[in-house]
């Protein structure tokens, strides 16, 4: 039940004055967010790699208002890009992108998300990597997928990601899985209504197992993102029916969190790519991973405790 009531919180400015200034909010966030900067993302990268992981970097910052806002954004990846060029980590690391904080939200934004998010696309194929496009509430769905079709075009290897509790996820999979493209699999992160999106958690995980056997009986490449063991084990089993190979399909967890299991992943040798938030604009991000597990918000409420 607290898991709405947080997605509320996140949209809420005077939540997010109260939670930065919370005495314990530093500790929790460092837990989730990597650092304020590349410069902070860099060295993590490099651990992670050195470690056989691979990563997914994601400049946190959804909730923009204006057109300089969304070219600042772009501008924020493509340092990245330039940095990871740099130092011949590409090959590692890819990027994931929400099209909200390239101006999707604002006036023409659908010209706008793919006009800013097109170069991002192409510099990351220069260094021999790619972008994976996030899915975000249900209305900026359909503009998404459309730009996602678009950039296939010049940029085949470009992702996308599905949620498992929307109704319409299964025939998107179907879609998807016979197109090719690399497609990430998650439960859903945003308070959506019951007239979109499934309600009860364990209709969920079955809806999550039916779009896994999709894609791993497709022709695209699967990206599971859980940190749920029975989801883990069962995305195994589907990936062996199949008849894929271990570079086949790919694990996806969030900074942070589940580190053993990360390690002992990639260490059986499944790839194993970690999904690695940055920047300073961080409380969108943050309230969601809240959200997602009771575990965190105790965490939370007991680092404030502690820290009053």
């Amino acid at each position: 039940m607290l898991g709405p009531v947080i997605l509320a919180a996140s949209r809420s400015d005077k939540m997010r004055r109260f939670v930065s200034a919370a005495p314990g909010t530093k500790q929790v966030v460092a837990r989730f967010i990597a650092g304020e900067t590349v410069d902070d993302v860099v060295p993590i990268v490099r651990d992670l790699a050195a470690r056989g992981l691979e990563v997914t970097l994601d400049v946190v910052g959804e909730d923009i208002t204006t057109v300089e806002q969304s070219h600042a954004a772009r501008d924020a990846y493509l340092e990245l890009i330039g940095r990871l060029k740099e130092l011949g980590l590409g090959a590692r690391a890819e990027m994931s992108v929400k099209l909200s904080m390239f101006g999707q939200s604002l006036e023409g934004g659908h010209e706008l998300a793919l006009a800013n998010v097109r170069p991002v696309v192409a510099a990351a194929a220069e260094i021999g990597t790619t972008v994976t496009l996030d899915a975000e509430d249900h209305t900026t769905l359909d503009s998404m997928f459309a730009i996602h079709e678009e950039l296939r075009k010049d940029f085949p290897q470009t992702g996308c990601v599905i949620q498992a509790y929307l109704f319409r996820t299964e025939e998107d999979a179907r879609r998807l899985a016979a197109n090719g493209s690399r497609v990430r699999i998650v439960k859903g992160a945003y308070k959506e209504p019951a007239s979109v999106a499934i309600q009860d958690k364990a209709e969920i995980d079955r809806a999550y197992v039916r779009i896994m056997k999709i894609l791993m009986d497709g022709e695209g490449y699967p990206m599971i993102g859980s940190h749920d063991p029975r989801l883990i084990s069962i995305g195994q089993e589907l990936a062996r029916r199949a008849g894929r190979k271990m570079d086949e399909y790919e694990f996806q967890m969030l900074y942070g969190i589940r580190t053993e299991e990360q390690n002992r992943l990639a260490a059986e040798g499944h790839r194993m790519r970690v999904y690695t938030a940055y920047g300073t604009d961080w409380y969108g991000y943050f309230m969601r991973r809240l959200a997602e597990k009771p575990a965190n918000l105790l965490f939370f409420v007991r680092s404030i405790l502690t820290k009053g």
